[in-house]
């Protein structure tokens, strides 16, 4: 299928060919006959990916702090190659798709196929959509004019949030498309409205249709033209839907406001607020967020889980019904507000000069049988009687940071890249070679010339991918951790004993340079070990602490550290005891201490902490042993004491990334023999579970 992307390093927008999506449960696979281009928010993304890069560092300086930190803490060199790599992603434009329904997820009962939905898809031929953002469209509602469903629904929420009385004058601020439509919908709530913009275009479409719009580029004064149609009390509300940095816009909102009136911010403007403004008039004013409440919660939009109507009666999917509703009956008319339709293929005609486009609505239009298809061909290469040929199953972050970078210099065998939407896979086989990029795992497990299958994926599928692979014969690399309960691991062991392939989990630290040589120095005998991981601050939200898809920190990360223990001291862990932070910390895992009793004798400590500085080492290993101690920093210096013949090492930051793979690929091409032994790798999946349960029970708990 074909998709719109923008590439921000190098500020092209591409019509790219990648495979389609597979359907998902609790969600829709749509066939797109229009999409909606969002002139000011994509606008913005074209102009940011033409921008140099010092001008991209200026306009986010956030992200120059986050580099500069991570500079001090893991070197130029690796930091600048990571920012260069997210540069190089691919972002997929447009959120405005309108199409029929060809194919239904289990879950979903409100939608059949063939039923025209509106919802929040990209520009593609094809898109996967969750159920709670896609709305079933009226009979009498055109493709069209279905395409404003989600631009009028981020007007609608900012209108929710002034709730408007019958009667009151309202401003809107910039007429644009989402400021058109928002006056519209106030003027059917009853209100009157005043409208402000700089286009003599969007001021006639506006006076059209009855809105008291003014052209401020004749040098009309705003605040003056809203005392005289209040007679000197001041507007009720104002709702600002322009995209402009300068602070006057705000300045002006506050000053056209009558005592205790409402400020509601839609677009992107300066807030440099001054407070006498709102002080004197006790002014309330509220950023409103998109489509309405359930946006950007995973609960809402990923899992389908709706919010009871009795508690919250409009959220987004109500809203994109309500939209639909307003323009079905006559409420809202939007044919107006078409300045174009183009076919998708020729999309240049809008995404050429965006900057100079005086258009209000541009429509894409697509071809009504596209090629559903869920692999391409990106490269030619041949694998005919070739070992060691590699399928990824994942093209996330990992993926794209760290395996990439190393294949291009180890130069495996990779014949399939796989990833759910199919860009990501197609943007890396582009860059690195790779042969085939697909959405189906399927066509990577089935094909008997793959020899060994990586798996990248979110924590959730580690397991289940694992144990397909294993029965289909294949080699298996699963990125940590291997599961994320003893019923998933009890599968894995199940279907790895009944083969004859490999199984190794990412432990990457045991294959760095400074825990071979640390190994070396060590021998055996019994020791103290204490690791502390300066992990950093992740948010709630994020998936890797939900437990049913990431697993939290400690199963997700800290086993990296309960493997590399396992290394040093040659021996597996029996007991461990586990210690978290807080009032509840089964909720705040990722600030926690464990300890490990090891069957020889040593014992471990892992200091799993996030509320460190970034300034300061992410990881650092000591080692007590024999009146010897060993102290690693962050992978890059390694020193001594009491040690005959040995004081330090020194590298740029290796946690043993390349060598892992580089053993993995030779094994797969020779006696197959296993990086890590299994028992090992269990008994860390072990223990990382029993670390949970610890602090759960307040106990020590032993590894069975």
């Amino acid at each position: 299928m074909k998709q719109l992307i923008q590439n921000l390093k190098t500020g092209d927008t591409i019509l790219e060919e990648i495979p389609a999506p597979q359907i998902k449960r609790g969600a829709i696979l749509i066939q797109t006959t229009r999409s909606l281009v969002s002139s000011g928010t994509e606008r913005m993304l074209v102009e940011f990916g033409k921008a140099s890069y010092l001008q991209k560092a200026r306009q986010q300086p956030e992200k120059v702090k986050q580099v500069l930190d991570k500079i001090q803490t893991e070197g130029l060199l690796p930091t600048l190659e990571a920012v260069f790599n997210k540069l190089d992603q691919p972002l997929p434009l447009g959120y405005c798709n309108v199409g029929k329904v060809i194919q239904v997820g289990e879950g979903v009962n409100d939608l059949k196929i063939g039923d025209r939905v509106a919802s929040n898809g990209n520009h593609a031929e094809f898109v996967c959509i969750p159920k709670n953002l896609v709305a079933k469209i009226p009979d009498n509602v055109s493709d069209e004019e279905a395409t404003f469903t989600v631009i009028g629904s981020i007007g609608l929420q900012g209108i929710r949030l002034l709730n408007p009385a019958f009667g009151e004058t309202i401003v809107v601020s910039g007429l644009g498309l989402i400021g058109l439509v928002t006056a519209e919908l106030l003027m059917a709530n009853g209100c009157q409205v005043i409208g402000f913009d700089f286009d003599q275009t969007k001021i006639d479409i506006a006076r059209a249709k009855g809105i008291k719009a003014y052209n401020l580029g004749d040098g009309t004064d705003p605040i003056k033209i809203a005392q005289e149609i209040t007679g000197g009390i001041g507007v009720d509300g104002v709702i600002i839907t322009a995209s402009n940095k300068s602070n006057e816009i705000i300045s002006q909102a506050a000053k056209m406001s009558r005592k205790r009136g409402r400020i509601i911010l839609v677009g992107v403007i300066g807030l440099d607020i001054n407070r006498s403004d709102f002080y004197e008039k006790e002014l309330t004013f509220q950023v409103s967020c998109s489509y309405g409440p359930g946006r950007y919660d995973d609960d809402y939009e990923q899992k389908g889980i709706d919010y009871p109507i009795s508690f919250v009666r409009w959220t987004e999917k109500r809203n994109f019904e309500s939209i639909l509703f307003a323009i079905s009956s006559g409420k809202l008319d939007v044919k107006p507000l078409i300045t174009e339709v183009v076919p998708f293929e020729n999309y240049q005609q809008i995404y050429g000069d965006m900057k100079g486009s005086r258009s209000i609505a541009s429509i894409l239009k697509y071809v009504d049988s596209p090629v559903l298809s869920h692999s391409i061909q990106v490269n030619s290469n041949s694998f005919v009687g070739g070992k060691g040929v590699v399928g990824i199953v994942g093209a996330g972050n990992f993926t794209k940071m760290t395996l990439m970078p190393l294949f291009k210099e180890l130069k495996p065998n990779l014949k399939y890249i796989s990833s759910a939407g199919g860009l990501n896979a197609t943007s890396m086989a582009k860059k690195y070679g790779i042969t085939n990029s697909t959405t189906d795992n399927s066509a990577i497990l089935d094909d008997k010339e793959v020899d060994l299958v990586i798996i990248t994926t979110r924590h959730n599928q580690h397991a289940s991918l694992a144990i397909e692979a294993l029965q289909k014969h294949k080699n298996v690399f699963v990125e940590k951790p291997l599961a994320l309960n003893h019923q998933e691991l009890e599968q894995v062991i199940e279907a790895y004993q009944e083969g004859n392939t490999t199984l190794t989990v990412g432990f990457n630290r045991r294959f760095s340079p400074h825990a071979i040589k640390m190994k070396s120095l060590l021998g055996d005998g019994q020791m103290n070990v204490v690791a502390t991981m300066n992990a950093g601050f992740i948010p709630k939200e994020s998936w890797i602490h939900d437990l049913k898809v990431g697993g939290g920190r400690i199963v997700g990360e800290a086993c990296h550290f309960i493997d590399l223990i396992t290394y040093l001291t040659g021996s597996k862990v029996t007991a461990v005891c586990m210690n978290a932070m807080g009032d509840n910390p089964e909720e705040n895992t990722d600030n926690a201490s464990i300890l490990l009793k090891y069957e020889n004798g040593s014992t471990g400590v892992i200091n799993y902490f996030s509320n460190g500085s970034k300034s300061y080492s992410k990881e650092r290993v000591e080692v007590y042993s024999q009146e010897r101690t060993l102290i690693l920093d962050n992978f890059r210096k390694l020193e001594g004491f009491g040690f005959k013949g040995f004081s330090s090492l020194k590298t740029s930051l290796d946690k043993g990334h390349k060598t892992q793979f580089d053993n993995l690929f030779n094994a797969v091409k020779g006696d197959n023999k296993s990086l890590i032994p299994f028992d090992e790798i269990v008994n860390t999946t072990k223990a990382s579970f029993a670390a949970i349960e610890s602090m759960k029970t307040n106990n020590w708990v032993e590894i069975q």
